[in-house]
Protein backbone atom coordinates (compact mmCIF):
# COMPACT_ATOMS: atom_id res chain seq x y z
CA UNK A 1 0.00 0.00 0.00
CA UNK A 2 1.18 3.53 -0.61
CA UNK A 3 0.48 6.53 1.34
CA UNK A 4 -0.79 9.32 -1.21
CA UNK A 5 1.37 12.01 0.78
CA UNK A 6 4.09 10.28 -0.31
CA UNK A 7 3.06 10.00 -4.11
CA UNK A 8 4.08 13.62 -6.14
CA UNK A 9 1.44 15.94 -6.31
CA UNK A 10 0.42 17.60 -9.95
CA UNK A 11 1.83 20.70 -8.53
CA UNK A 12 5.29 19.07 -7.83
CA UNK A 13 5.07 17.35 -10.78
CA UNK A 14 4.03 20.72 -13.28
CA UNK A 15 6.85 22.66 -11.38
CA UNK A 16 10.00 20.15 -12.05
CA UNK A 17 8.36 19.83 -15.66
CA UNK A 18 8.98 23.84 -15.90
CA UNK A 19 12.65 23.36 -14.52
CA UNK A 20 13.21 20.59 -17.07
CA UNK A 21 12.02 23.22 -19.83
CA UNK A 22 14.16 25.81 -18.35
CA UNK A 23 17.08 23.24 -18.78
CA UNK A 24 16.35 22.27 -22.06
CA UNK A 25 16.08 26.17 -23.31
CA UNK A 26 19.67 26.36 -22.25
CA UNK A 27 21.10 23.56 -24.41
CA UNK A 28 19.18 24.98 -27.16
CA UNK A 29 21.35 27.67 -26.49
CA UNK A 30 24.60 25.71 -26.34
CA UNK A 31 23.69 23.23 -28.94
CA UNK A 32 25.29 23.76 -32.28
CA UNK A 33 23.60 20.68 -34.08
CA UNK A 34 20.64 21.91 -36.13
CA UNK A 35 18.57 18.16 -35.55
CA UNK A 36 19.35 18.49 -32.42
CA UNK A 37 17.85 22.15 -31.69
CA UNK A 38 15.19 21.05 -34.20
CA UNK A 39 14.12 18.47 -31.91
CA UNK A 40 14.50 20.43 -28.82
CA UNK A 41 12.81 23.16 -29.30
CA UNK A 42 9.63 20.98 -30.27
CA UNK A 43 10.15 19.59 -26.71
CA UNK A 44 10.28 23.16 -25.43
CA UNK A 45 6.96 23.80 -26.94
CA UNK A 46 5.14 20.62 -26.24
CA UNK A 47 5.95 21.22 -22.59
CA UNK A 48 4.69 24.60 -22.75
CA UNK A 49 1.87 22.98 -24.51
CA UNK A 50 1.47 20.94 -21.48
CA UNK A 51 2.38 24.01 -18.84
CA UNK A 52 -0.27 26.05 -19.74
CA UNK A 53 -2.73 23.89 -19.00
CA UNK A 54 -2.06 23.43 -15.12
CA UNK A 55 -4.33 24.83 -12.73
CA UNK A 56 -1.63 25.21 -9.95
CA UNK A 57 0.03 28.46 -11.89
CA UNK A 58 -1.66 31.38 -11.84
CA UNK A 59 -3.97 33.03 -14.92
CA UNK A 60 -0.88 35.14 -15.91
CA UNK A 61 1.28 32.72 -15.96
CA UNK A 62 -0.45 30.15 -18.46
CA UNK A 63 -0.70 32.95 -21.11
CA UNK A 64 2.98 33.24 -20.72
CA UNK A 65 3.47 29.66 -21.46
CA UNK A 66 0.87 29.94 -24.44
CA UNK A 67 2.79 32.41 -26.11
CA UNK A 68 6.01 30.95 -25.34
CA UNK A 69 4.64 27.34 -26.73
CA UNK A 70 3.76 29.71 -29.72
CA UNK A 71 6.98 31.04 -29.92
CA UNK A 72 8.57 28.00 -29.71
CA UNK A 73 6.68 26.11 -32.37
CA UNK A 74 7.87 29.27 -35.04
CA UNK A 75 11.58 28.30 -33.60
CA UNK A 76 10.97 24.78 -34.72
CA UNK A 77 8.97 25.56 -37.42
CA UNK A 78 11.84 27.91 -38.83
CA UNK A 79 14.29 25.36 -38.21
CA UNK A 80 13.17 22.63 -39.92
CA UNK A 81 12.48 25.25 -42.92
CA UNK A 82 16.00 26.01 -42.80
CA UNK A 83 17.20 22.06 -42.69
CA UNK A 84 15.00 21.66 -46.06
CA UNK A 85 16.83 24.30 -47.50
Amino acid sequence: MHDASALPSLQDASRALWLATLSLMTAFMQTPAPAHRLLMARRIARNFDTLREQDCFSADCRRSFTRLAARWSGIAEGLRVEARG
